[in-house]
């Protein structure tokens, strides 16, 4: 019986590994394309601050779906494991991985507490929301997690199993480990970001509600309404999608199933699930966009059809009564 349900829970970790993955990465990284050309492609959006952040946030979360998402279709899915046979491979995917993440997250928080600035009504928290701050802000941000990841590639080793002869990609330091299961996942990756980002969007929200009542441009009061959303409802769905890996993490750090083939099966299996769905947040932010303001809807068929479009159109289409300078 327990040889079965083994094997049914190994299946399972494949099919969810190599479908749910596929569908993660695939929508992800169209979805970061999308959300770059349209907040790049819009002046409204250029001169936002907190648009600044979720472009660079679409960009580390492509670099994250590739990285990550890509390596767990392969390791879980197909048995391929590129960081068994490189050394080099294994020490820095880890360290690039942490980098895009904690960016990105980094980048979530910042464009919540931007906003929030962005909708106060007081002069003096307004121009804590600039572009000059925003840039320098994000190029500290790049950098500290950079350095944050000189750990991976020191503790981050081979070691070779005495009993099957395989070769793993693991935390070699048991202080690092630590800090890696309860400071990165569970703090830095989960519990301070979600923390900081619903307590500023709420903030922000709060602020949102009475501009009516205050002297604002029409175009900056839509703007300010239509960030406020987007951010308030990613940030709800956030907390959805990373609490379940967050438990699984908590269990297995506090459970031992060495032991038990059909528990660390199950937690196998339950990782895995997590891992993707958590993943969801990295892949889902243009599609949350979409659904949530009628408005961004707009923007993006303008930007796709009516601007990129047809600059291609004109592209192709042969120039005549041209002129050409006599060489």
């Amino acid at each position: 019986m327990s040889s079965s349900t083994i094997s049914a829970l190994i299946f399972a970790t494949r099919q969810v590994s190599i479908y749910l993955g596929t569908a993660v990465l695939v929508a992800g990284v169209l979805g970061g394309l999308f959300n770059i050309i349209v907040f790049l492609s819009l002046r409204t959006f250029r001169q936002t601050s907190c648009a600044f952040y979720l472009v660079i946030m679409s960009f580390v979360n492509i670099g994250s779906l590739m990285t990550t998402t890509l390596s767990r279709i392969m390791i879980s899915g197909f048995g391929i494991d590129w960081t068994q046979s490189s050394l080099i491979y294994c020490k820095f995917r880890l360290a690039f991985v942490q980098l895009c993440a904690l960016t990105s997250l980094t980048c979530m928080c910042l464009a919540t507490l931007d906003q929030f600035f962005a909708t106060c009504s007081s002069l003096r928290w307004r121009q804590w929301s600039s572009s000059k701050l925003t840039y320098r802000l994000t190029a500290i941000t790049v950098l500290f997690w950079t350095f944050h990841g000189v750990p991976y590639v020191l503790y981050y080793g081979h070691f070779q199993s005495p009993t099957t002869g395989q070769v793993s990609c693991i935390i070699t330091n048991l202080m690092f480990q630590n800090y890696y299961t309860y400071g990165y996942s569970l703090t830095l990756m989960y519990f301070l970001p979600t923390v900081l980002t619903i307590v500023f969007a709420l903030m922000a929200y709060r602020n949102v509600q009475t501009i009516p009542y205050r002297t604002v441009p029409l175009v900056r009061r839509e703007l300010d309404k239509q960030l406020t959303e987007m951010i308030l409802v990613q940030v709800v769905y956030n907390f959805i999608t990373m609490t379940p890996f967050a438990v699984v993490t908590i269990i297995g750090a506090t459970t031992n199933v060495t032991n038990n083939p059909v528990l660390q099966a199950q937690m196998q299996f339950a990782s895995i699930l997590g891992f993707f769905v958590y993943y969801l947040y990295w892949a889902s932010s243009f599609y949350i966009y979409i659904c949530v303001s009628e408005r961004f809807r707009q923007q993006f068929i303008y930007v796709i059809f009516d601007v990129h479009m047809k600059r291609l159109q004109k592209v192709k289409i042969p120039a005549i009564n041209r002129i050409l300078p006599q060489v």
